[in-house]
């Protein structure tokens, strides 16, 4: 929204028409309902269950999930990394605002972030076998919930408790 105000800035500008609140509910809802229609088929069509691994270690039966179908799997997981990269494509494009609206600059950096841990988790995903796999992927979740809460949250601490006279409308309106 930030983006289209700033390029909706002139009166006969064709990007005032998605200023609307409702444009933004819309982006949400639409996106989410792709991100369930991919879900549901998945499950439908063929769903994960629970697969015993003779093979990997001699003597032990290790349990575990198979995704089902394939493709649908890494359609969910390439859907929700093409709105992570959508993501950070927009806080790019607005990093560069006037100071007030610098929490672009921390929004970008945390989707750089969450992007890296998870395109670094893919390698590391399809290596591993057994328990190590939900191993990776509970790795791959903290670390860039982590990263994301590091990213936007402690700048906005720093300044609350260890420099409070910039969080003021005074300071805000003087950048």
């Amino acid at each position: 929204m930030v983006c289209i105000a700033f390029k909706a800035t002139k009166p006969d500008s064709s990007w005032r028409k998605l200023l609307e609140v409702r444009v933004s509910y819309y982006v949400v809802v639409i996106c989410s309902f792709i991100q369930m229609l991919i879900c549901v088929t998945w499950l439908s069509v063929s769903p994960p269950y629970q697969e015993f691994d003779h093979h990997s270690y001699p003597g032990k039966i290790i349990i575990q999930c198979n995704e089902g179908s394939d493709i649908w799997f890494y359609s969910m997981l390439g859907y929700l990394g093409f709105l992570a990269a959508v993501s950070f494509v927009l806080a790019f494009m607005v990093r560069t605002l006037p100071d007030s609206f610098n929490e672009a600059k921390y929004i970008t950096f945390s989707m750089l972030v969450f992007c890296s841990v998870w395109i670094s988790m893919i390698p590391a995903y399809l290596s591993t076998r057994g328990k190590n796999m939900v191993a990776v992927e509970i790795f791959a979740i903290l670390s860039s919930s982590a990263g994301i809460l590091a990213c936007i949250f402690f700048p906005k601490c720093y300044i609350l408790i260890m420099k409070p006279e910039l969080n003021s409308r005074n300071q805000l309106v003087k950048k």
